[in-house]
């Protein structure tokens, strides 16, 4: 089954940033390489008008669908005016929401996130909304109308994987219906697929790929582990035992080597 966002729908359930590789040319074969169907980017990146364009040429390029962000923004009229710049710029409705509440750990903060996206959905855009794995807060988020949820694996850059498993099933149990994507603090293609297979519809990274030794060789892991993690899922997992099963029948052995 396809990833589903705001009604469209995508075959990869990788999600890829644009930041932070050496170079534009390593930038362009990774994200190649994720095969993905959607790149974030950011207005707030860009030193300049002529840089600015370059890269926009760079993504346009690629072909895929632009999810733009609005990373860097403290406050609900930062974030509020950056998307409406975005939707202009990048001829979209779409925005991946982010408000920074605390400059050590880059947690979002849930009370001008939740405020921010009733603005932002009442004027017409479609949200996603960065937040961390804080139940209520993505039932609150999911209430005033958003169709997607993107909650924190771990701290953004630290690529630590998913530090509250049971947090993030949870939001997937009481959520059945909602579009879920883990973003943020992925660092393994091992962390990805851990994520397709408690249930998520996706995962966005973007520095665990960037950062990598070789960028296009770490996508294309991280494209393997998304297909592996969801396979996975649907295929549903053997329940776990207390205690060790054989996995080879005794019928017909010696009866020496059977069970006393």
């Amino acid at each position: 089954m396809s990833l589903n966002i705001y009604g469209e729908t995508f075959t990869s359930r990788l999600l890829i940033g644009s930041a932070l590789y050496p170079s534009p040319a390593v930038m362009q074969s990774a994200i190649r390489a994720s095969g993905a169907d959607i790149v974030t980017v950011s207005l707030r990146r860009q030193n300049s008008v002529s840089a600015g364009q370059d890269f926009w040429d760079l993504i346009k390029e690629l072909g895929l669908r632009v999810l733009p962000n609005t990373a860097g923004c403290h406050s609900v009229k930062e974030a509020v005016t950056l998307a409406q710049m975005c939707r202009e710029v990048f001829a979209t409705d779409w925005i991946k929401l982010e408000l920074i509440g605390d400059e050590y750990n880059l947690q979002p903060d849930p009370f001008a996130l939740l405020e921010a996206t009733k603005i932002l959905l009442d004027d017409g855009f479609k949200v996603l909304p960065y937040c961390t794995d804080d139940l209520v807060l993505c039932q609150k988020l999911a209430d005033s109308g958003c169709e997607v949820l993107m909650p924190w694996g771990a701290p953004i850059g630290t690529g630590k994987g998913l530090l509250n498993p049971y947090a993030l099933k949870t939001i997937r149990e009481r959520l059945p219906d909602m579009t879920l994507i883990v973003d943020a603090g992925l660092g393994l293609p091992s962390h990805a697929c851990q994520a397709l297979e408690i249930g998520y519809d996706g995962v966005l990274l973007n520095s665990a790929v960037a950062g990598a030794g070789s960028p296009e060789t770490m996508a294309s892991a991280f494209r393997a582990a998304v297909d592996a993690g969801r396979m996975s899922f649907e295929a549903v997992a053997m329940p776990e035992k207390e205690v060790a099963a054989p996995s080879t029948p005794t019928l017909g052995m010696p009866f020496w080597h059977q069970s006393q």
